[in-house]
């Protein structure tokens, strides 16, 4: 069974709504899924999941949350080569610039980017959910 984590910081409860959904994506595919706070996971957790979503919102310049989330995901950067990954988020403005980014650094770091990320403007709706669920799904069978 594919054991996927699903990690995530939110400051409106926006991109927590969207890691339920990327959550109840693999459960329904049949992995064994962990849903992390940001807070509550580290880089040692890394190479006890088969598959990471990643979630945060864009901030500022279109830049991930740099005093919670982004100190967690750089210490899991040496771990991402190899590793199955997902990324998603929410933004109040611009054009998706971050996670473009983001995406390119995991690349990068070797990561295997299982499908498109996931961005939606504000809360989640009906198209942003669908989506999420579908990163899910693609997580747990990659």
């Amino acid at each position: 069974m594919n054991k996927t984590a699903v990690v995530y910081w939110s400051g409106t409860g926006n991109t927590e709504a969207m890691a339920g959904f990327v959550a109840e994506g693999a459960k329904a595919s049949g992995a064994e899924v962990s849903i992390f706070s940001v807070n509550d996971f580290n880089e040692g957790m890394m190479d006890a999941y088969d598959a990471v979503a990643f979630g945060c919102p864009s901030m500022g310049s279109e830049q991930l949350e740099d005093s919670e989330f982004e100190p967690v995901f750089s210490a899991c950067e040496a771990r991402l080569s190899g590793k199955k990954i997902g990324l998603f988020g929410s933004y109040g403005w611009g054009d998706g610039e971050w996670m473009r980014n983001w995406e390119e650094t995991c690349k990068a770091d070797g990561a295997l980017i299982v499908k498109e990320p996931v961005i939606c403007n504000e809360a989640p709706d009906g198209e942003a959910e669908a989506a999420c669920r579908d990163l899910g799904k693609a997580l747990a069978e990659a």
